[in-house]
Protein backbone atom coordinates (compact mmCIF):
# COMPACT_ATOMS: atom_id res chain seq x y z
CA UNK A 1 0.00 0.00 0.00
CA UNK A 2 1.47 3.25 -1.08
CA UNK A 3 1.69 6.32 0.69
CA UNK A 4 -1.17 8.58 0.26
CA UNK A 5 0.55 12.67 0.71
CA UNK A 6 -1.87 15.19 2.60
CA UNK A 7 -1.40 18.52 3.10
CA UNK A 8 -2.14 21.29 6.36
CA UNK A 9 -5.53 22.71 4.51
CA UNK A 10 -6.53 25.10 7.63
CA UNK A 11 -4.83 26.48 11.03
CA UNK A 12 -6.74 28.07 14.24
CA UNK A 13 -4.62 29.75 16.80
CA UNK A 14 -6.43 31.32 19.58
CA UNK A 15 -5.41 32.23 23.10
CA UNK A 16 -6.84 31.65 26.37
CA UNK A 17 -6.76 32.80 30.08
CA UNK A 18 -7.35 30.06 32.45
CA UNK A 19 -8.14 31.96 35.75
CA UNK A 20 -6.70 30.12 39.23
CA UNK A 21 -9.35 29.71 42.01
CA UNK A 22 -6.59 31.04 44.23
CA UNK A 23 -3.82 33.62 43.92
CA UNK A 24 -0.36 31.03 43.90
CA UNK A 25 2.57 31.60 46.03
CA UNK A 26 5.72 29.97 45.94
CA UNK A 27 8.61 30.95 46.97
CA UNK A 28 9.70 33.87 44.80
CA UNK A 29 6.52 35.66 46.20
CA UNK A 30 8.08 35.08 49.46
CA UNK A 31 11.18 36.54 48.57
CA UNK A 32 10.04 39.31 47.01
CA UNK A 33 10.62 38.51 43.13
CA UNK A 34 7.00 38.22 41.90
CA UNK A 35 3.47 38.89 42.82
CA UNK A 36 1.46 35.72 43.10
CA UNK A 37 0.33 33.97 40.11
CA UNK A 38 -3.45 34.33 39.72
CA UNK A 39 -3.99 32.85 35.77
CA UNK A 40 -2.49 31.15 33.49
CA UNK A 41 -2.02 31.75 29.69
CA UNK A 42 -2.36 29.14 26.66
CA UNK A 43 -1.77 28.97 23.27
CA UNK A 44 -3.92 26.56 21.35
CA UNK A 45 -3.04 25.29 17.76
CA UNK A 46 -5.48 23.26 16.20
CA UNK A 47 -4.66 21.74 12.52
CA UNK A 48 -6.56 20.16 10.01
CA UNK A 49 -5.37 18.63 6.64
CA UNK A 50 -6.92 18.50 3.21
CA UNK A 51 -7.72 14.56 3.98
CA UNK A 52 -9.66 15.52 7.07
CA UNK A 53 -6.77 14.65 10.36
CA UNK A 54 -7.07 16.78 13.06
CA UNK A 55 -4.36 18.20 15.79
CA UNK A 56 -4.37 20.08 18.86
CA UNK A 57 -1.03 21.53 20.65
CA UNK A 58 -0.71 23.80 23.32
CA UNK A 59 1.98 25.94 24.98
CA UNK A 60 1.73 28.13 28.07
CA UNK A 61 2.67 31.14 29.75
CA UNK A 62 2.61 31.83 34.12
CA UNK A 63 2.51 35.14 34.84
CA UNK A 64 3.79 37.04 31.57
CA UNK A 65 4.71 35.78 27.53
CA UNK A 66 1.39 34.76 26.80
CA UNK A 67 0.81 37.56 24.49
CA UNK A 68 4.60 37.78 23.06
CA UNK A 69 3.95 33.69 22.14
CA UNK A 70 0.57 34.65 20.56
CA UNK A 71 2.00 37.59 18.81
CA UNK A 72 5.20 35.05 17.63
CA UNK A 73 2.73 32.37 16.15
CA UNK A 74 1.02 34.31 14.24
CA UNK A 75 3.75 35.87 12.28
CA UNK A 76 5.21 32.42 11.33
CA UNK A 77 2.01 30.47 11.52
CA UNK A 78 1.52 30.46 7.45
CA UNK A 79 4.57 28.26 7.29
CA UNK A 80 2.53 25.55 7.52
CA UNK A 81 -0.24 25.86 5.28
CA UNK A 82 -0.15 23.16 2.12
CA UNK A 83 2.59 21.18 4.05
CA UNK A 84 2.48 17.85 4.72
CA UNK A 85 1.91 17.27 7.95
CA UNK A 86 3.87 14.14 8.30
CA UNK A 87 7.39 16.06 8.10
CA UNK A 88 7.26 17.49 11.45
CA UNK A 89 11.44 17.80 11.77
CA UNK A 90 11.21 19.99 8.48
CA UNK A 91 8.28 21.84 9.58
CA UNK A 92 10.05 22.54 12.78
CA UNK A 93 13.26 23.12 11.25
CA UNK A 94 10.71 25.93 8.90
CA UNK A 95 9.34 27.62 11.86
CA UNK A 96 12.36 28.20 13.74
CA UNK A 97 14.10 29.71 10.93
CA UNK A 98 11.05 31.82 9.70
CA UNK A 99 11.50 33.74 13.27
CA UNK A 100 15.04 33.21 13.69
CA UNK A 101 16.11 36.72 14.03
CA UNK A 102 14.53 36.79 17.73
CA UNK A 103 16.83 33.78 19.04
CA UNK A 104 16.13 29.76 19.06
CA UNK A 105 14.64 29.85 22.60
CA UNK A 106 12.46 31.39 25.03
CA UNK A 107 9.22 32.91 23.49
CA UNK A 108 10.17 32.34 19.79
CA UNK A 109 10.53 28.05 20.52
CA UNK A 110 7.54 28.72 23.25
CA UNK A 111 5.09 30.00 19.91
CA UNK A 112 6.22 26.85 17.05
CA UNK A 113 5.47 24.13 20.15
CA UNK A 114 2.18 24.38 20.27
CA UNK A 115 2.62 23.81 16.46
CA UNK A 116 4.99 20.98 17.01
CA UNK A 117 2.78 19.54 19.69
CA UNK A 118 -0.35 19.96 17.09
CA UNK A 119 1.41 18.05 14.43
CA UNK A 120 2.48 15.44 16.37
CA UNK A 121 -0.87 15.07 18.07
CA UNK A 122 -1.99 14.99 14.33
CA UNK A 123 -0.01 12.07 13.19
CA UNK A 124 -0.81 9.76 16.47
CA UNK A 125 -4.37 10.45 15.66
CA UNK A 126 -4.44 9.50 12.26
CA UNK A 127 -2.15 6.20 13.18
CA UNK A 128 -5.19 5.62 15.77
CA UNK A 129 -2.45 5.59 18.44
CA UNK A 130 -2.36 7.16 21.41
CA UNK A 131 0.66 9.69 21.07
CA UNK A 132 2.86 7.58 23.71
CA UNK A 133 2.46 3.83 21.34
CA UNK A 134 3.54 6.13 18.15
CA UNK A 135 6.78 7.20 19.84
CA UNK A 136 7.51 3.79 21.72
CA UNK A 137 6.29 3.28 25.08
CA UNK A 138 8.18 1.48 27.49
CA UNK A 139 4.72 1.55 29.88
CA UNK A 140 1.57 1.82 30.09
CA UNK A 141 1.35 4.41 33.22
CA UNK A 142 3.67 6.44 35.01
CA UNK A 143 4.56 7.01 38.40
CA UNK A 144 2.82 10.26 38.96
CA UNK A 145 3.45 13.24 41.89
CA UNK A 146 0.62 16.23 43.08
CA UNK A 147 2.57 19.55 43.04
CA UNK A 148 -0.69 21.66 43.04
CA UNK A 149 -1.89 21.13 46.99
CA UNK A 150 1.58 22.28 48.63
CA UNK A 151 2.27 25.34 47.42
CA UNK A 152 3.39 28.01 50.31
CA UNK A 153 0.30 29.95 50.15
CA UNK A 154 -1.31 27.30 52.12
CA UNK A 155 -1.28 26.02 56.04
CA UNK A 156 0.24 22.66 56.93
CA UNK A 157 -2.92 22.01 57.80
CA UNK A 158 -4.01 22.59 54.05
CA UNK A 159 -1.32 21.07 52.31
CA UNK A 160 -1.50 17.76 54.83
CA UNK A 161 -5.38 17.39 54.07
CA UNK A 162 -4.40 17.98 50.34
CA UNK A 163 -2.24 15.12 50.58
CA UNK A 164 -4.59 13.01 52.07
CA UNK A 165 -7.14 13.33 49.21
CA UNK A 166 -4.37 13.39 46.50
CA UNK A 167 -3.22 9.57 47.62
CA UNK A 168 -6.64 8.77 48.08
CA UNK A 169 -7.43 9.95 44.48
CA UNK A 170 -4.53 6.77 43.37
CA UNK A 171 -1.38 9.49 43.15
CA UNK A 172 1.54 8.31 44.44
CA UNK A 173 3.91 11.30 45.54
CA UNK A 174 3.58 14.33 47.07
CA UNK A 175 5.72 17.87 46.12
CA UNK A 176 5.65 21.12 48.37
CA UNK A 177 7.20 24.13 48.32
CA UNK A 178 9.81 25.44 50.05
CA UNK A 179 12.40 28.31 49.96
CA UNK A 180 10.75 30.90 52.41
CA UNK A 181 13.25 33.87 54.32
CA UNK A 182 13.13 31.58 57.45
CA UNK A 183 14.61 28.51 56.73
CA UNK A 184 13.96 26.84 60.30
CA UNK A 185 10.22 27.49 58.79
CA UNK A 186 10.78 25.29 56.07
CA UNK A 187 11.96 22.44 57.80
CA UNK A 188 8.92 22.66 60.18
CA UNK A 189 6.54 22.43 57.46
CA UNK A 190 9.17 19.64 55.72
CA UNK A 191 8.91 17.52 58.93
CA UNK A 192 5.11 17.81 59.68
CA UNK A 193 4.65 16.60 56.16
CA UNK A 194 6.83 13.91 56.22
CA UNK A 195 5.05 12.97 59.78
CA UNK A 196 1.40 12.86 58.20
CA UNK A 197 2.60 10.76 55.21
CA UNK A 198 4.91 8.19 57.05
CA UNK A 199 7.83 7.00 55.54
CA UNK A 200 6.89 4.82 52.64
CA UNK A 201 5.41 8.04 50.40
CA UNK A 202 7.71 9.35 48.25
CA UNK A 203 7.91 13.39 49.02
CA UNK A 204 9.63 15.94 47.52
CA UNK A 205 10.52 19.65 48.05
CA UNK A 206 10.86 22.46 45.32
CA UNK A 207 13.26 25.61 46.45
CA UNK A 208 11.77 27.63 42.94
CA UNK A 209 15.49 28.97 42.51
CA UNK A 210 15.34 31.07 45.94
CA UNK A 211 18.69 29.86 47.45
CA UNK A 212 22.46 30.94 47.19
CA UNK A 213 24.74 27.62 47.19
CA UNK A 214 25.78 28.04 50.55
CA UNK A 215 21.94 28.42 51.93
CA UNK A 216 21.24 25.65 49.60
CA UNK A 217 24.17 23.29 50.76
CA UNK A 218 23.15 23.73 54.54
CA UNK A 219 19.55 23.36 53.84
CA UNK A 220 20.17 19.97 51.51
CA UNK A 221 21.84 18.54 54.57
CA UNK A 222 19.32 19.53 57.27
CA UNK A 223 16.71 17.74 54.76
CA UNK A 224 18.38 14.79 54.42
CA UNK A 225 16.96 12.88 57.08
CA UNK A 226 13.33 13.27 55.94
CA UNK A 227 14.54 10.56 53.03
CA UNK A 228 13.57 13.02 50.13
CA UNK A 229 12.76 11.66 46.71
CA UNK A 230 14.35 15.06 45.35
CA UNK A 231 15.08 18.87 45.93
CA UNK A 232 14.05 20.38 43.01
CA UNK A 233 15.79 23.71 41.49
CA UNK A 234 17.46 24.90 44.94
CA UNK A 235 19.65 27.24 42.80
CA UNK A 236 19.40 29.79 40.00
CA UNK A 237 18.43 27.28 37.15
CA UNK A 238 21.48 28.61 35.37
CA UNK A 239 23.92 28.40 37.81
CA UNK A 240 25.24 24.71 36.19
CA UNK A 241 28.30 24.51 38.30
CA UNK A 242 26.55 25.16 41.67
CA UNK A 243 24.04 22.16 40.95
CA UNK A 244 26.41 20.12 40.29
CA UNK A 245 28.51 20.87 43.47
CA UNK A 246 25.16 20.26 45.42
CA UNK A 247 24.21 16.84 43.49
CA UNK A 248 28.22 15.33 44.11
CA UNK A 249 27.67 16.83 47.79
CA UNK A 250 24.30 15.17 49.17
CA UNK A 251 23.05 12.01 48.54
CA UNK A 252 19.65 13.76 48.14
CA UNK A 253 19.04 13.58 44.21
CA UNK A 254 19.06 17.29 42.62
CA UNK A 255 16.19 17.81 39.92
CA UNK A 256 16.14 21.05 37.75
CA UNK A 257 15.35 21.85 34.03
CA UNK A 258 11.51 23.37 33.66
CA UNK A 259 12.86 26.94 33.66
CA UNK A 260 15.37 26.35 30.71
CA UNK A 261 13.82 27.10 27.01
CA UNK A 262 15.72 24.97 24.60
CA UNK A 263 17.71 22.20 24.53
CA UNK A 264 21.22 23.37 24.41
CA UNK A 265 20.81 24.98 27.57
CA UNK A 266 19.89 21.74 28.74
CA UNK A 267 22.43 20.43 27.54
CA UNK A 268 25.22 22.31 29.94
CA UNK A 269 23.20 20.58 33.06
CA UNK A 270 23.82 17.41 31.46
CA UNK A 271 27.06 18.26 30.25
CA UNK A 272 28.27 19.30 33.98
CA UNK A 273 26.35 16.14 36.02
CA UNK A 274 24.14 19.13 37.35
CA UNK A 275 21.43 17.03 38.48
CA UNK A 276 20.31 13.42 39.15
CA UNK A 277 17.00 14.13 37.62
CA UNK A 278 15.96 16.32 34.88
CA UNK A 279 12.56 18.31 34.36
CA UNK A 280 12.42 19.81 30.60
CA UNK A 281 9.17 21.41 29.84
CA UNK A 282 8.12 20.41 26.11
CA UNK A 283 6.25 24.06 25.21
CA UNK A 284 9.03 25.66 27.18
CA UNK A 285 12.32 23.96 24.85
CA UNK A 286 10.00 23.97 21.96
CA UNK A 287 7.58 21.22 21.84
CA UNK A 288 7.59 17.53 21.30
CA UNK A 289 10.90 17.11 18.35
CA UNK A 290 12.94 19.15 20.76
CA UNK A 291 11.98 17.36 23.72
CA UNK A 292 12.94 13.87 22.04
CA UNK A 293 16.33 15.36 21.10
CA UNK A 294 16.71 16.18 24.94
CA UNK A 295 15.50 12.43 26.28
CA UNK A 296 18.10 11.28 24.19
CA UNK A 297 20.78 12.95 25.60
CA UNK A 298 19.34 12.67 29.28
CA UNK A 299 19.16 8.77 28.73
CA UNK A 300 22.46 8.40 27.36
CA UNK A 301 23.93 10.19 30.87
CA UNK A 302 21.56 7.96 32.86
CA UNK A 303 19.43 10.66 33.81
CA UNK A 304 16.04 10.00 35.37
CA UNK A 305 13.11 12.14 33.99
CA UNK A 306 10.38 14.13 35.61
CA UNK A 307 8.96 16.87 32.84
CA UNK A 308 7.56 19.73 34.34
CA UNK A 309 3.65 20.68 34.22
CA UNK A 310 1.37 20.16 31.37
CA UNK A 311 0.73 16.47 32.22
CA UNK A 312 -1.78 16.35 28.95
CA UNK A 313 1.39 16.07 26.60
CA UNK A 314 4.41 14.62 29.52
CA UNK A 315 2.66 11.84 30.08
CA UNK A 316 3.09 10.49 26.63
CA UNK A 317 6.72 11.83 26.65
CA UNK A 318 7.24 10.30 30.01
CA UNK A 319 5.64 6.54 28.91
CA UNK A 320 8.30 6.71 25.95
CA UNK A 321 11.87 7.47 28.33
CA UNK A 322 13.45 3.89 28.95
CA UNK A 323 14.21 4.86 32.82
CA UNK A 324 11.68 4.80 34.86
CA UNK A 325 10.06 8.53 35.11
CA UNK A 326 7.88 10.98 36.99
CA UNK A 327 4.95 13.24 35.68
CA UNK A 328 3.86 15.79 37.99
CA UNK A 329 0.55 16.11 38.58
CA UNK A 330 -1.61 19.42 38.36
CA UNK A 331 -5.44 19.69 38.26
CA UNK A 332 -5.33 23.39 37.19
CA UNK A 333 -5.95 22.40 33.27
CA UNK A 334 -8.57 20.08 33.91
CA UNK A 335 -11.24 23.30 32.89
CA UNK A 336 -9.44 23.02 29.43
CA UNK A 337 -10.30 19.43 28.23
CA UNK A 338 -13.45 17.48 28.21
CA UNK A 339 -11.44 14.53 29.05
CA UNK A 340 -9.23 13.36 32.77
CA UNK A 341 -6.69 11.26 32.94
CA UNK A 342 -6.83 8.19 35.42
CA UNK A 343 -4.84 8.35 38.53
CA UNK A 344 -4.41 4.69 39.99
CA UNK A 345 -2.03 2.87 42.87
CA UNK A 346 0.59 5.93 42.44
CA UNK A 347 0.45 5.94 38.96
CA UNK A 348 -1.19 7.95 36.16
CA UNK A 349 -2.51 5.65 32.83
CA UNK A 350 -1.83 6.62 29.55
CA UNK A 351 -5.29 6.62 27.87
CA UNK A 352 -6.52 4.82 25.08
CA UNK A 353 -7.75 7.74 22.73
CA UNK A 354 -5.52 8.18 20.06
CA UNK A 355 -3.27 11.24 20.07
CA UNK A 356 -2.78 13.30 23.09
CA UNK A 357 -6.62 11.97 23.89
CA UNK A 358 -7.80 15.53 24.87
CA UNK A 359 -10.11 17.97 23.49
CA UNK A 360 -10.87 21.53 23.79
CA UNK A 361 -14.08 22.10 26.00
CA UNK A 362 -16.91 24.80 25.65
CA UNK A 363 -15.49 26.70 29.15
CA UNK A 364 -11.86 26.82 27.19
CA UNK A 365 -13.64 28.60 24.04
CA UNK A 366 -15.76 31.07 26.58
CA UNK A 367 -12.02 31.68 27.91
CA UNK A 368 -10.95 32.27 24.75
CA UNK A 369 -9.92 36.16 24.04
CA UNK A 370 -8.52 36.30 20.79
CA UNK A 371 -8.04 34.15 17.52
CA UNK A 372 -6.43 34.10 14.07
CA UNK A 373 -7.22 31.31 11.17
CA UNK A 374 -4.86 30.61 8.51
CA UNK A 375 -5.83 28.77 4.96
CA UNK A 376 -8.84 27.24 3.79
CA UNK A 377 -11.88 26.51 6.44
Amino acid sequence: MSYTPDKIRHLTLSTARLPLATPISDAKVFTGRQKPMTEVVFLFAEITTEQGHTGLGFSYSKRAGGPAQYAHAREVAATLIGADPNDIGKLYTQLLWAGASVGRSGVATQAIAALDIALYDLKAKRAGLPLAKLLGAHRDSVRTYNTSGGFLHASIDEITENASRTLAAGIGGIKIKVGLPDCSEDLRRVAAVREHLGASVPLMVDANQQWDRATALRMGRHLEEFDLTWIEEPLDAYDAAGHAALAAALDTPIATGEMLASVAEHERLIAERACDIIQPDAPRVGGITQFLRLATLADQAGLDLAPHFAMEIHLHLAAAYPREPWVEHFDWLDPLFNERLETRDGRMLVPERPGLGVTLSAQARAWTTDSVDFGTA
